[in-house]
């Protein structure tokens, strides 16, 4: 991919959660750390410092990287469970401190790490899972048709965002404002009100009406 560098594949849960989440943290560099960001930290590093280990005919692999030349993603799998010898069986397990959601955010994250294992070995990945630390429950997740679509679009958005260089406005979805980091510094509300919204997509859109 010549245009830009690869895509953390962590950054297509930003995407899909909110693109100008992901602009102010990926085309702005802002970043600012709230006790949800704090714990989903602690969460990884304790997830990621364990050893691979074999139990039966499983083997657990931690902290696998991953890519795809082809989409131009790469990244870290929290976990990679490797079933027989031979014939094997690759199934990914992504952590998250929260609770299972109904959007796709989590699942998307999981699909773009089952699509880089199916290009480096030449296999296919039919589901994976997700574990939540707040219900200590894992959650299996089949990476089917439309899920896979849903993650080539955020792919998409999340590389047409770095190409133009450009920070979206605010999600409609206020709700999803409150527990994000970037709160202060992206100030949704404060280009809600009096119409800054309409003036701020006349300047990114570079259309001149006086």
């Amino acid at each position: 991919m010549a245009d830009i560098d690869f895509i953390s594949i962590s950054a297509l849960q930003h995407v899909a959660y909110c693109p100008r989440q992901f602009a102010l943290i990926h085309v702005e560099q802002a970043w600012e750390e709230n006790y949800f960001t704090a714990h989903g930290r602690v969460l990884h590093e304790r997830v990621d410092g364990g050893e691979p280990e074999q139990r039966g005919n499983v083997r657990f692999e931690r902290t696998v990287s991953v890519f795809s030349q082809t989409l131009g993603i790469a990244g870290k799998l929290d976990l990679l469970e490797i079933e027989g010898k031979s014939d094997k069986k690759y199934f990914p397990v992504e952590y998250k401190r929260g609770k299972p959601k109904v959007e796709d955010w989590d699942r998307i994250q999981l699909c773009a790490q089952a699509l880089c294992l199916e290009e480096m070995r030449g296999v296919e990945i039919a589901e994976g899972a997700m574990w939540y630390w707040q219900e200590r429950k894992r959650e299996r997740v089949l990476i089917d048709a439309a899920l896979r679509e849903a993650t080539l679009s955020a792919i998409k958005q999340a590389r047409d965002i770095l190409v133009s260089g450009k920070t979206p406005m605010p999600t409609t979805h206020k709700s999803r404002c409150k527990a994000c980091s970037l709160v202060d510094i992206c100030v949704p509300d404060a280009l809600r009100k009096d119409h800054s919204v309409q003036y701020v997509e006349q300047l990114f859109s570079g259309n001149d009406t006086a």
